[in-house]
């Protein structure tokens, strides 16, 4: 399916996605791509089917290519004070502020959309199921949302050590729960997960 660049008005299109809605520890990254028409990206991808020698690749021509793209996330405390659907939520509106490019149309994989309201305006948006592997504004959100969680994961394993964080990135791993029954969670760690909570 060939993504939409420009809507009828002749304004922007973003993608947006998210990574690391499911670990035990870390934020959830939210990513947000307006593609450049002139650079085409071959390859884009659910960063989930790709490996992490691609996804570091394609990330780096993404950001390199790309009319706009901005990172950004939710920790672990605004994790456990909102649920994690808000926290994504949060974080995807983040990564929109975080455009250089204001956008007249949001495309979110998934099948809910956040709220899409900035300073009394709002930008039209799609919620696209299995959107990351199908629209490639999306996709590439997707993969900068990955590459940079798993960056971030790597250098709190240096912080941290002892959990695992450069191997499993957070995931509720059997090296994961057993880190965390003999060392007790982490700053990084989501108290509101189980088996967290149960501590």
């Amino acid at each position: 399916m060939q993504q939409v660049l420009f809507s009828i008005a002749e304004g922007f299109v973003a993608g947006v996605d998210e990574a690391g809605r499911g670990p035990l520890a870390g934020p959830v990254v939210a990513g947000a791509v307006i593609l450049d028409p002139a650079q085409p990206i071959e390859d884009l991808a659910d960063s989930k089917v790709l490996s992490e020698k691609r996804r570091e690749a394609l990330a780096a021509e993404i950001m390199s290519k790309a009319l706009a793209w901005s990172v950004s996330w939710a920790d672990a405390r605004e994790i456990d004070s909102l649920n994690i659907l808000q926290a994504t939520y949060l974080a995807m509106r983040r990564a929109i502020i975080g455009l250089r490019i204001r956008p007249v149309l949001v495309e979110v994989d998934g099948n809910r959309l956040p709220n899409l309201v900035f300073s009394g305006q709002r930008i039209e948006g799609n919620a696209v199921v299995g959107g990351d592997a199908q629209i490639p504004a999306i996709s590439a959100a997707s993969i900068i949302a990955k590459v940079h969680r798993d960056d971030f994961m790597r250098r709190m394993d240096s912080i941290y050590p002892g959990y695992g964080f450069a191997r499993h990135k957070g995931y509720g791993t059997e090296q994961h729960r057993d880190s965390i029954s003999r060392l007790g969670p982490c700053q990084q760690h989501r108290r509101s997960f189980r088996p967290i909570s149960l501590i």
